[in-house]
C-alpha cells in the first residue's frame, strides 16, 4: 500500500503564449523548486530573500509571483497535503482497522520527514493554513471511523478519540525535529511507545472532543 512521493512529480502547466509567459513560468518553477529545498533541509523559516538569493532571481520576482507567504506554502504543498489525504483514504479502507491507523501514521511521519518544511506546515500553529486546514477536516472523520472500529474490535481502549491520534502526531513529530540532524529515525521507536502506550491506556474520565485538534494544530488567529 505504501504511496512515494517525491517532488519531482509535481507538474504546473505551461500556458501558450509569449516567450515572456514561458520565461515567468520557468522562473516560477525555479523559485519553487528553490523554495521547497531549501524549506526541506531548514523549516518554514527560510526567508523570501534567502530564496531569491538561492534561485538567482531579484526580490521583486519572488514577490510577483508569491505576494503573500501563504501563496507560496500553498503552491509547495498542496500536492503533498493530497498525498496525505490520500494515505488517510487508503488506511480507512483497510481491513484492519488498527493496521490502517498504524500504516497511516508511519508513511505520514514517513513524509514528513523527507521535508522539514512539510513537518512543520502540518504540525505547526503558526503556520496553520486553509489548506493544511480542510485537510484535517477531510481526514478526521476517516480517522475516527477507523478509531472507532479499533475500539469495536478491542484493539483500543474505550474513549480513545482522533485528539489522541493527533497528539501522538505532535509528540512524535517533535522528536523528529529534535533529532532529525543526530538520529533521524528516532521517530520511528517513538511512534512504536507512543502507539504501545495509547493501546493499552487508561482513558477513562473525560474526553477530548474536536476542538482539542483544532488548538493543536491551528493558531486561533488564523
Amino acid at each position: 500500500m505504501e504511496k512515494i512521493f517525491h517532488f519531482a512529480t509535481i507538474r504546473y502547466v505551461d500556458e501558450p503564449g509569449s516567450p515572456l509567459r514561458r520565461d515567468a513560468e520557468r522562473n516560477r518553477q525555479l523559485l519553487l523548486r528553490t523554495a521547497y529545498d531549501l524549506m526541506a533541509s531548514a523549516g518554514l523559516d527560510v526567508s523570501y530573500e534567502d530564496i531569491a538569493r538561492a534561485a538567482g532571481t531579484g526580490m521583486g520576482t519572488i514577490y510577483r509571483r508569491f505576494p503573500q507567504r501563504r501563496d507560496l506554502l500553498d503552491a509547495l504543498f498542496s500536492k503533498h497535503i493530497d498525498t496525505v489525504i490520500d494515505l488517510t483514504e487508503q488506511a480507512a479502507r483497510h481491513d484492519d482497522a488498527w493496521t490502517g491507523l498504524t500504516w497511516f501514521l508511519e508513511r505520514q511521519l514517513e513524509i514528513e520527514a523527507q521535508s522539514r518544511g512539510l513537518g512543520e506546515l502540518l504540525r505547526s500553529r503558526n503556520q496553520a493554513t486553509t489548506l493544511v486546514q480542510r485537510a484535517h477536516e477531510r481526514m478526521t472523520p476517516l480517522v475516527a471511523g477507523l478509531i472507532a472500529r479499533a475500539v469495536r474490535a478491542g484493539q483500543l481502549p474505550p474513549g480513545a478519540t482522533p485528539a489522541d491520534f493527533a497528539a501522538v502526531h505532535v509528540m512524535v513529530g517533535g522528536v523528529m525535529d529534535a533529532s532529525r540532524d543526530f538520529a533521524p529515525q528516532l521517530w520511528r521507536r517513538a511512534l512504536r511507545i507512543a502507539l504501545a502506550g495509547l493501546r493499552h491506556a487508561d482513558l477513562s474520565g473525560d474526553m477530548p472532543d474536536e476542538a482539542v485538534i483544532d488548538h493543536l494544530y491551528h493558531d486561533e488567529k488564523n
